[in-house]
């Protein structure tokens, strides 16, 4: 097979299309290149291990190759590779906590809390005490959990996450919104010891 060369010029879309059109893992080390760090940062992020990280950001990689053909080109690559790897780790995750449901909040637990969500200031959230904040993370439901990563870790308008999730504007609010409520429930009672 003849030998492409790619300079670095050469957009993300336009290298996802000779990757799939040659088939060429030679080209999707350029994109491994320039995403394995962001997809590793976002793995550390979910499971704060450095070598299931490392793991995850393999299993992301192998199954992105796989899937490559997927992408539509109706969002940027960067940006469907970031719900891709997203959805990779809240699935893992998702299996994971099922695997040790005795060491986390059930799902009926967390569902149990109120419906009813107030409005939480962000200024809020940046306040709680990290030690805690980490552990009430670690207890909540990946899917919460994302979208939280994606407003606060990533730094990611409404807009930005709507476009990843594509779901409307006000579903990303009343999921941000949801998602607020329960970690802060969760942190009162990881912090205060008792259920507020």
């Amino acid at each position: 097979m003849e030998e492409i060369i790619v300079d670095n010029s050469i957009t993300d879309e336009e290298l996802v299309t000779l990757i799939v059109n040659n088939k060429s893992s030679q080209l999707f080390s350029v994109i491994y290149d320039r995403y394995s760090h962001v997809v590793y940062n976002k793995c550390i992020s979910f499971v704060k291990d450095t070598n299931e990280a490392q793991d995850l950001t393999h299993d992301i990689f192998v199954k992105l190759f796989i899937k490559l053909k997927t992408f539509n080109h109706k969002s940027k690559f960067s940006t469907w590779l970031y719900s891709f790897t997203y959805n990779h780790c809240v699935n893992y995750v998702q299996r994971d906590l099922n695997k040790r449901k005795d060491k986390f909040l059930t799902t009926e637990d967390i569902n149990d809390f109120s419906e009813v969500y107030p409005e939480i200031k962000d200024e809020f959230i940046y306040e709680l005490k990290s030690d805690s904040l980490q552990k009430s993370l670690e207890l909540m439901d990946p899917n919460d959990k994302m979208i939280l990563f994606m407003k606060y870790q990533d730094d990611m308008t409404i807009e930005d996450i709507q476009k990843t999730l594509e779901i409307g504007k006000s579903a990303v609010k009343m999921r941000l919104s949801r998602a607020k409520s329960r970690l802060i429930k969760i942190y009162k009672t990881f912090y205060y010891g008792k259920s507020v």
